[in-house]
């Protein structure tokens, strides 16, 4: 069994999210004897933290590089406005698109598949040519209470609605009933990853294996408000909890808080990880941030 990862946050990183640096306890050296300082398994360095957004929560790759980012828009979370969008940043964390796709309530989780973007809206799932932006329409969903994350688990296009503990698969052309259960209530992340969909929840805070509806294992609980989970290379996982949380879950489902931004009114929405690039939208204020997993 692999040893805890611990993501120690950067002075730096802190710094950004408005948290002083931690102190470590300094333990006496005999005389004569030098101690090197404990190796780290690993930690979260800030890369970049792009602003100018409106309300963003949900992350994707894109296709040959950069991330698409969703954006509520400048009216209520709940307006069937029009005005959500979705922007498309460089690597670098530079903007290539403030508005990539348009014409969105609301839109949440993201993922691509077959270059098709798909994009969580309010009653539905909208799709995008996920190399120009232009629109190919939307799938609906009848009795959608609060679709949110979206992934692609064994060649499907899958999206967690929070409002009815539901998982929905989405085509180009329909939609239906994936799995449910009164277990998930206030589902939010999906993640596939082979074998397995991970599935975080907001009201028990926890981190689930689901392989089928019979072979469902919770990793770890207690994370309340729980949002996006990524898998950290060399083992473990990323949770964030939207009102300002990032926690690391080992293998054997050990939590540690990495990282907390609720004082700061700094928001940690649909946490992603691409490779060892960690890219989280923050609700508030308008920001996304991106970490490089290092020191593994």
């Amino acid at each position: 069994m692999r040893n805890l990862l611990i993501l120690a946050v950067s002075a730096a990183a802190l710094a950004a999210c408005g948290q002083p640096a931690p102190t470590e306890p300094q333990l006496p050296v005999p005389e004569g004897e030098v101690t090197p300082p404990a190796p780290v398994p690993g930690s979260l360095e800030l890369l970049w933290t792009a602003s100018g957004f409106e309300t963003p929560e949900g992350a994707a790759l894109a296709p040959g590089g950069g991330y698409f980012i969703s954006n509520i828009g400048p009216g209520p979370e709940d307006a069937r406005d029009g005005n959500g969008y979705i922007s498309k940043l460089n690597a670098d964390g530079s903007l290539a698109s403030a508005k990539f796709a348009v014409g969105m309530d609301a839109p949440a989780g993201l993922t691509v598949m077959d270059g098709v973007l798909y994009a969580a809206d309010r009653d539905g799932v909208a799709l995008f040519d996920a190399a120009t932006g232009e629109a190919k329409g939307k799938v609906l969903i009848e009795g959608a209470g609060f679709l949110n994350d979206m992934t692609v688990w064994k060649g499907d296009v899958l999206v967690s609605d929070s409002g009815t503990a539901t998982i929905h698969k989405i085509t180009l052309e329909s939609a239906s009933v994936f799995a449910a259960s009164e277990g998930w209530a206030g589902i939010n992340g999906i993640l596939g990853d082979g074998d397995r969909l991970l599935i975080t929840t907001m009201t028990e805070g926890k981190l689930i294996d689901f392989r089928g509806p019979d072979a469902e294992t919770v990793i770890a609980a207690g994370m309340v408000d729980a949002d996006g989970v990524g898998l950290v290379p060399g083992g473990g996982y990323l949770v964030s909890s939207w009102p300002g949380e990032i926690h690391h879950v080992s293998a054997d489902g050990v939590v540690t808080k990495l990282i907390d931004t609720k004082e700061a009114g700094i928001l940690q929405n649909d946490l992603s990880v691409f490779e060892d690039i960690v890219i989280v939208p923050n609700w508030t204020p308008g920001t996304v941030t991106a970490w490089k997993v290092v020191g593994e």
